[in-house]
């Protein structure tokens, strides 16, 4: 196990593999704790893979990162669960049942915050509409402009919630549908600058709701080497000053620890993904002190 400390802004960061197998925990005196849990990219993932799976024998399953969030809570009930979006699309069970199946199972793990990634798309926005009564969580997305869609209303741009004292606000960003979705399937959605949108609403969150802690949920993609000029959220972590974790999606990129990122005014980004189809669980932890100062000790677990 290895641990590295970092001043200021920082978690402890858990990529877990979805294989059982026990948890690490992690105390401070005089300190309160907030666990932030993640997923990204499940694509309809209900189900491991199966024992003779070329890459992925036994990996993942929906009932195994339940098992997993529900010791975690136990541990700590400060906890979030979030998802950087693409819910959608990917096996049989979205083929038939259209995403309900996925918004019930998520509502049963009691996620808090999911984004909308472009596969959330692929039955229309009717279709997203339409499973919008099956989840009981909420839905943010801060740069598209739904206002011309069923979607209007239902998707807020961010949430803010409360654990333990400390002011948590939660926005989402998506990447370009134009390209990637058909255009009669997103309709009047409209695509807004992330980076403008996410330096406006961190500010509203971090400046003006005093926020604690800002989180953006990105489905934006990791970093593109063949376009390394292109909106990702490694850019957007550097052309921003308020955000203190991003955690991303689209690239399926995994992580074995949060990247640290300066922002604009020179202070760290936790920068995080966890690959994809629920093979692992993401957690990074955050520690205030009784004046909402956060501190951080990195830890990086993989679990056999």
């Amino acid at each position: 196990m290895k641990r590295r400390a970092f001043v200021k802004k920082v978690g402890a960061a858990t990529p877990i593999a979805l294989m059982g197998g026990g948890l690490t925990s992690f105390t401070a005196k005089k300190q309160r704790q907030i666990t932030i849990l993640h997923t990204n990219d499940t694509h309809s993932h209900i189900d491991p893979f199966g024992p003779d799976h070329y890459r992925n024998a036994n990996k993942g399953g929906i009932a195994r990162r339940a098992a997993l969030i529900d010791q975690i809570r136990k541990e700590n009930p400060n906890t979030l669960l979030l998802d950087a979006g693409d819910i959608f699309q990917g096996t049989p069970y979205f083929n038939y049942y259209g995403g309900e199946l996925e918004f019930r199972l998520m509502s049963t793990l009691k996620y808090d915050v999911a984004t909308l990634g472009n596969h959330d798309f692929d039955n229309g926005v009717e279709g997203l509409y339409k499973q919008l009564p099956h989840a009981k969580f909420d839905f943010v997305s801060a740069n598209y402009d739904l206002k011309n869609t069923l979607l209007d209303t239902h998707v807020k741009p961010y949430k803010i919630l409360v654990k333990d004292g400390i002011k948590i606000g939660v926005f989402g960003l998506g990447i370009e549908l134009e390209g990637l979705v058909n255009k009669k399937n997103f309709k009047e959605t409209k695509y807004l600058d992330p980076i403008e949108i996410a330096q406006d609403m961190s500010r509203v969150l971090k400046q003006e709701q005093n926020c604690d802690l800002v989180i953006c949920l990105s489905h934006l993609g990791y970093f593109y080497k063949r376009s390394p000029e292109k909106v990702s959220d490694l850019n957007l972590a550097k052309a921003t000053k308020d955000i203190d974790l991003i955690i991303g999606g689209h690239t399926h990129t995994f992580l074995p620890k949060p990247t640290i990122v300066k922002n604009a005014a020179e202070k760290n980004v936790l920068v995080n993904q966890v690959g994809c189809y629920g093979l692992y669980l993401g957690r990074v932890d955050f520690f205030f002190d009784e004046f909402n100062q956060a501190t951080s000790e990195e830890t990086t677990i993989v679990v056999g």
